[in-house]
């Protein structure tokens, strides 16, 4: 960006005598600051960019901006000239946006969603754990000049966040991967969660609209564009296993190196992303054959002679209940290591025990299968399950011996938690 393209889209006072037309890029952060950069101090709770101008100048930046006296423009608040310059890109360069958000399965959506579209778009997605406001700007300076489509994860903690990212990016489609319990510790009922997450297309500027067949999200989002909605009801599975699937969905064959359900689920939004951008089933079938899960979601890992599913990135009550459907339904032989699920609220033990009364009734369940847990709020789920062989471990490291003792190596192991449990120290501990 030119200086004068900087002051035009923040609206920002100068301060200092510097040349409009200079080239300059923007960094937020001093310990990787280049010469020729322009400094954009962020503040947060613990720290204060501002504090850092004069270093910032010192190592070659050729101006700053700041809300008091001591840069070069002034702003009322740096994170808004930020996104403002963010959004200024986006325009500028004229991407297509594909914004997509959940209360899980967002970020397995985003990588589905753009191994589709790059089969034909020169397409660009948000690194992991990116998915905040000030993410949302890094992804949009990280985009090549020459991005066709950029596809953006979404997160939020609360009413309002998703709102302010789609003021910014000005999604052309939208998608909601799920409504679930997550973050309701925070926002107190399902219905605010819907609430916070139908925000995504409050400044869409597209007419499509792609979500879960959910209830919830039809009765919430205020959408006068094309609305499409898919579920595994739509779909024929032709065939399964842990690193694999191959369904049908309107009439066409599609392959995914990974297994689950709610995978397929995620690739129908992905599938439909595609054909609104005018790819065909072809296209769109060779892009999700390339996608390749990342790590701690759905990840196919040998430790010692264990063959281990590990899915441990995340978990709330609605995607363990799809984990552990898709687990009961098409695997034999299985073993399931359950963490506890995070930032539930003051229900938590209740929807851990909900947990494990649905597993414990749940019409697939293999009456010799070995479900194991591991935590505090874990063993709620345990003590619900009478109809196999459960057994609750306090720790990581107690689970490891009994695995050792206990487990057939001609088993799989599925692990599922919240990722604040750490569970890839089961297989770091096997291996």
């Amino acid at each position: 960006m030119k200086i004068r393209d900087l002051i035009a889209a923040t609206n920002a006072k100068v301060l200092k005598d510097i040349d409009e037309n200079l080239d300059v890029k923007i960094s937020t952060d001093t310990r990787t600051i280049s010469k020729g950069d322009f400094y954009l101090p962020l503040k947060g709770a613990s720290f204060d960019g501002e504090k850092f101008i004069e270093q910032a100048l010192e190592k070659g930046a050729v101006g700053a901006f700041s809300t008091g006296e001591n840069g070069t423009l002034q702003v009322e608040d740096t994170l808004k000239a930020y996104l403002e310059l963010a959004n200024w890109r986006r325009n500028k360069l004229n991407f297509k946006v594909v914004a997509i958000t959940g209360s899980s399965g967002k970020t397995t959506t985003k990588e589905l969603v753009a191994s589709a579209l790059s089969e034909k778009f020169k397409t660009f997605k948000t690194p992991l754990n990116h998915n905040n406001e000030i993410g949302f700007c890094q992804t949009i300076f990280e985009a090549p000049d020459d991005t066709e489509v950029l596809v953006l994860e979404m997160g939020m903690r609360g009413l309002g966040e998703i709102e302010l990212l789609s003021k910014y990016s000005e999604p052309d489609i939208t998608i909601i991967s799920n409504i679930g319990t997550a973050h309701i510790g925070r926002l107190g009922s399902k219905e605010n969660i819907a609430k916070a997450k139908c925000e995504i297309v409050k400044y869409q500027r597209g007419n499509i609209f792609i979500a879960h067949d959910d209830e919830l999200i039809k009765k919430t989002v205020e959408f006068s564009g094309k609305k499409i909605f898919y579920s595994i009801k739509d779909v024929k599975i032709l065939e399964k296993n842990a690193n694999y699937s191959q369904f049908e969905y309107k009439n066409h064959t599609y392959e995914l190196n990974v297994g689950g359900d709610y995978n397929i689920e995620n690739a129908l939004s992905a599938i439909n992303a595609g054909l609104a951008l005018g790819m065909n089933e072809d296209e769109i079938k060779e892009g999700l054959k390339k996608y390749s899960p990342i790590e701690k979601r759905w990840e196919g890992v040998n430790a010692s002679g264990f063959e281990i599913i590990n899915d441990s990135y995340n978990a709330n009550p609605e995607s363990m209940r799809a984990f552990v459907d898709t687990i009961f339904e098409h695997y034999k032989n299985y073993v399931l290591i359950l963490g506890d699920m995070g930032e539930l609220g003051e229900n938590e033990i209740k929807y851990h025990k909900e947990l494990g009364e649905y597993i414990n009734s749940h019409k697939l369940l293999d009456k010799n299968a070995k479900i194991l847990t591991v935590g505090k709020l874990s063993k709620e789920i345990s003590s619900q399950i009478v109809n196999c062989y459960p057994n609750h471990f306090d720790s990581i490291e107690e689970i490891i011996p009994y695995i050792k003792k206990n487990i057939k190596k001609s088993s799989t192991i599925f692990l599922k938690a919240s990722r604040s449990m750490g569970f890839e120290k089961i297989i770091e501990l096997l291996k």
